[in-house]
C-alpha cells in the first residue's frame, strides 16, 4: 500500500538491502528484517553496535563470512550461554538466519517456510526434553 505523501522508514541495520539501496519493498523485505532479529537472538549482539571494533559494528556484515564455515557457528552463540546448548540446534538456527539474510530477495525463503523451519527446531527440542520432568507450578493461594 502506498499512501500519497507518506514514506516508509526503515531502521538502519534491519532494513533489507533492496530497501536500503532504492526504497524498494518486496515480499521478502520483512524476511530479511526477521533474519536480523534472529541473528541478534543467536549472538546476543545488537544489529548495529558502535562500541564494537569497526569490522564488528554491523552484525550482518560480521556474520556473513561465518555463515560460510559451519565449524565456526558455535563461535557465534551468545557468550552468556557458556557453550551450553545443543550444537545441532544452533546450527539449524544459524542456517535459518543465513537463509533470511540473503542479499538478493529472490534467494530468501518465504516467511511461511521460515516458520516451518523454526517449528522443526522447536519439535526437536520437545523430543529431546521429553525425558526431563515438566516443571511444576505451585498453586496460587
Amino acid at each position: 500500500m502506498n499512501i500519497p505523501g507518506s514514506r516508509l522508514m526503515g531502521t538502519y541495520g534491519y532494513s533489507s538491502p533492496e530497501y536500503s539501496r532504492g526504497g524498494e519493498l518486496t515480499l521478502k523485505s520483512d524476511v530479511y528484517s526477521f533474519g536480523v532479529i534472529l541473528l541478534e537472538l543467536i549472538t546476543g549482539r545488537r544489529a548495529i553496535d558502535t562500541t564494537k571494533p569497526i569490522d564488528e559494528q554491523n552484525l550482518v556484515a560480521w556474520a556473513q563470512p561465518i555463515f560460510r564455515d559451519p565449524k565456526r557457528f558455535p563461535d557465534m552463540a551468545d557468550p552468556v550461554l557458556n557453550k551450553q546448548f545443543p550444537e545441532k540446534d544452533l546450527n539449524q538456527a544459524v542456517a535459518i538466519a543465513a537463509m533470511c539474510l540473503q542479499e538478493e530477495s529472490a534467494a530468501r525463503p518465504l516467511m511461511s517456510d521460515v516458520v516451518t523451519a523454526l517449528s522443526f527446531l522447536s519439535v526437536a527440542n520437545d523430543d529431546s526434553n521429553r525425558s526431563a520432568p515438566a516443571p511444576s507450578i505451585p498453586p496460587s493461594e
